[in-house]
């Protein structure tokens, strides 16, 4: 028995020792290809070797450098590189280390900068139904993922939530594409104003929901007047990238794509793309001059934030991605592959939808298309998928809760940004062997 404890206790997990281009290798020799990089992490594949390299570099110069006495070089040239290519509003950088870590300064910085502004009421958080933004008590009480909240409820903070924005789900029969979007956008408004707007601190919100409800992704209209609301309730919007980020949706950050920019933005996953754990918040020159004038300092800080180490894998990273135009590649290649799953799955009777941008796609599956009825909760169709998957030879990201945070049933498909069309064909066909194999087929 395995002194290592994993996620399940039970699980005979594979032993992976190696990484070749979009394929992770067990220890006999099977070949995974990975459609999911990881859980959205691995954009640039495995075992990228200049990565790699200019992570010993760094290492060989200078491996740890306390962030409460030095600055250095590699983190001070990512936060350049990130605001550079960031909407022009975000100009300063705070590193850190996991994505639930980020959310956590993000909650703490809009704290912050009501209590410097004099607006010391100001401290809830409101969220979406069906979100995720972390496994930290804090970032849990502001997620919507009911399943993953169920154990820890009585210890987590009073939680306020809005409906989500879910056209194939909550759109009306006969509501058009605006219609909807406004009046999901107006339910901020309603709960700001239930709550006092001199209670609230912020909206936190992904622009494209990735784990928890498979690539359901808004439009600019509703972005647009979130950020009208929240401008006029002195309410921060913070966007969490983390998964559909750093060029996941086909822009180097998603909220490009609304033409709406956040106050916060949080980001992780693809930004090291798994060649060492980092994070990173960026937020706009005017929270920066705010506490600046106020007490000058972030009262915010984790031992490893801004590791020159990680910062030279982050870096070489994002040097890649825009060195080899990787973003045209999602764009061109995530739109192939999203039309190759409509022609093979489209008419299949189990699933519901298909959507996404670039390379974040999902599949609903329902029992029919015309009721869109869940699979019942306690068949688990989103672990025998995960199973099945890998026994064909493909890693996908099935979950449960699409439907309300505890029903439902989607994959959500997001291979790496080196992907090419042969492969998206391999992918799609190994996904069909793994439906066949386990419900109804047309």
């Amino acid at each position: 028995m395995s002194c290592l404890i994993n996620r399940s206790l039970t699980f005979k997990y594979p032993v992976a020792v190696a990484g070749d281009g979009i394929y992770v290798i067990d220890k006999n020799g099977n070949r995974y290809l990975d459609g999911s990089s990881g859980a959205g992490v691995s954009c640039l594949g495995h075992s990228n070797t200049e990565v790699v390299e200019a992570m010993n570099e760094q290492a060989k110069k200078l491996s740890f450098a306390s962030t409460v006495f030095y600055t250095t070089d590699i983190a001070e040239q990512l936060a350049e590189e990130l605001v550079s290519r960031a909407p022009a509003g975000l100009r300063h950088v705070s590193m850190g280390n996991g994505g639930s870590e980020q959310v956590e300064n993000a909650m703490k910085l809009a704290r912050q900068y009501h209590v410097d502004t004099g607006n010391a009421d100001k401290s809830i958080i409101i969220g979406r139904e069906y979100s995720y933004h972390g496994m930290t008590i804090g970032t849990l009480g502001v997620s919507g993922h009911y399943q993953r909240r169920e154990l820890y409820e009585p210890m987590l903070p009073d939680s306020f939530k809005i409906p989500p924005y879910f056209e194939y789900r909550h759109k009306a029969e006969g509501e058009s594409i605006y219609e909807y979007s406004m009046r999901a956008a107006g339910y901020l408004e309603e709960k700001i104003l239930q709550l006092g707007e001199k209670n609230v601190a912020a909206f936190i919100c992904e622009p494209v929901v990735a784990a928890t409800t498979g690539a359901v992704a808004a439009n600019s209209t509703y972005f647009k007047r979130i950020r009208e609301i929240c401008d006029q309730y002195n309410v921060l919007l913070i966007f969490d990238e983390i998964f559909c980020g750093m060029g996941r949706t086909g822009t180097l950050y998603a909220c490009e794509q609304e033409g709406v920019e956040p106050d916060i933005l949080v980001m992780a996953k693809g930004l090291g793309a798994g060649y060492q754990p980092i994070s990173a918040m960026l937020f706009s020159e005017r929270i920066y001059q705010e506490l600046l004038n106020g007490r000058g300092y972030l009262m915010l800080g984790h031992t490893y934030m801004s590791h020159p180490v990680t910062c030279a894998a982050a870096l070489a990273v994002q040097n890649i991605i825009h060195r080899d135009n990787l973003l045209e590649n999602v764009r061109s290649t995530g739109a192939y592959l999203k039309q190759r799953l409509i022609t093979t799955f489209g008419d299949h009777p189990n699933i519901g939808d298909i959507r996404g941008r670039g390379l974040l796609l999902g599949l609903e599956l329902v029992v029919d298309k015309q009721s869109k009825k869940p699979f019942d909760r306690e068949k688990q169709l989103w672990k025998e998928i995960q199973t099945c998957a890998m026994n064909h030879g493909l890693m996908c990201y099935p979950n449960q809760g699409t439907v309300d945070g505890k029903s439902g049933d989607h994959i959500l498909l997001a291979p790496p940004y080196i992907i090419n069309e042969k492969e998206c064909d391999e992918l799609v066909s190994k996904l069909e062997m793994t439906l066949n194999e386990l419900i109804a087929t047309p």
